[in-house]
């Protein structure tokens, strides 16, 4: 079976590694560099920031993502040699005011989750966090390395002979005889039996050449970069929307911002200082450590926070995997391996209907 993802983010390239591994002949076609995206510009974080606020089938993709991401990793590296540091961090969340509800939501989701009233054991538990009297916290929470693991999946996909075409655009998806026949580039046809959407923000705009909508839309989040001793921060930190995020070499990631100004893929210095402020207000120590970088990046929004895994309806062959917002990261090996199940026919863990695209 011959098959092209349109988007080489981390959705495609899980759901052509997932295809690759079933013997499925697959090209990625990316217009920009692999993982240019949001996959690279996003915190890494495998745990959405306020779990118990998410509909119930954004949470089985986590869940699902949750368990697969040590081995994922593990793999990747016997397989590349190339380690994207999965590290299993914890996260303590400074807001309170929602605590019955996450405990709640723990209990039933068997996660685990502690609210601790202790100044003393907090700060104990992370030097750097702010005085704070309530927090909780969430022990088994992870982290990954985004552009670590967008290189290891690479040289995965490469071993796996999956091509991959980087600043390819698709200009239009081809149908023949009521059914998917290929794509068309700016420069070449290319033929496929199966076509993917996973084009993030852009898949939108992919899309339109078939006149078919769906409520995707870009959404801009900003991030700053500082450079640390190893050690400064420990945990991840959760307040107000924003974290911060302690990497192996001592870089921390504070982000992010949640803003809609369409497909403008810029910085600014009111989130700089936003930014700022919050990260040394979940720990002060930061303000005397260097800002090293300062990106934006496009997340694919829906209304529903609730991303399309499925087929497109009516158009045999066309299928989409998108819309994940600011969990693209965790949710993509559920959403790889419930893609691969619908293309290739197989039984699925996961409940196709939660996700699927009506006409």
């Amino acid at each position: 079976m011959e098959c092209i993802v349109v988007g080489g983010g981390i959705i495609g390239m899980l759901s052509a590694r997932e295809l690759a591994r079933a013997g499925c002949r697959v090209r990625i076609l990316e217009r920009g560099p692999l993982g240019g995206e949001s996959s690279w510009a996003g915190g890494g974080i495998l745990s959405p920031l306020y779990p118990w606020r998410l509909p119930e089938p954004v949470t089985a993709l986590a869940a699902w993502g949750q368990h697969q991401y040590p081995e994922l990793a593990r793999d990747l590296v016997s397989d590349t040699g190339i380690d994207p540091e999965w590290e299993r961090s914890g996260l303590l969340v400074l807001d309170t005011d929602e605590a019955d509800a996450a405990m709640e939501w723990a209990t039933r989701q068997r996660v685990a989750l502690e609210l601790i009233e202790d100044s003393v054991r907090i700060a104990a538990l992370e030097p750097a966090c702010r005085p704070v009297e309530r927090a909780l916290w969430l022990p088994d929470v992870a982290q990954i390395r985004n552009p670590r693991l967008i290189r290891a999946l690479r040289a995965d996909l490469e071993r796996r002979g999956v091509m991959l075409h980087e600043r390819t655009a698709v200009t239009s998806i081809l149908q023949r005889d009521g059914r998917i026949d290929g794509v068309r580039t700016e420069r070449d046809t290319l033929c496929a039996d199966i076509v993917i959407v996973a084009a993030g923000a852009w898949s939108g705009r992919v899309l339109n050449s078939l006149a078919i909508h769906v409520d995707i839309g870009p959404v801009r989040g900003q991030m700053l970069l500082y450079r640390a001793e190893p050690g400064l921060l420990l945990r991840i930190l959760l307040a107000a929307g924003h974290y911060a995020i302690p990497r192996r070499d001592g870089r921390i990631l504070v982000g992010s911002t949640v803003e809609n100004a369409g497909f403008e893929k810029v910085t600014t210095a009111d989130a700089r200082a936003e930014l700022r402020h919050a990260a040394e207000s979940l720990a002060p120590r930061l303000a005397g450590c260097e800002i090293e970088h300062h990106w934006s990046g496009l997340r694919p929004g829906s209304a529903s926070e609730i991303p399309y895994i499925g087929a497109v309806p009516e158009i045999p062959g066309l299928f989409i995997n998108t819309g994940h917002f600011r969990n693209g990261l965790l949710l993509a090996p559920a959403s790889a391996r419930l893609m691969a199940d619908l293309v290739l026919g197989r039984a699925s863990e996961l409940d196709a209907a939660q996700y699927a695209l009506h006409g």
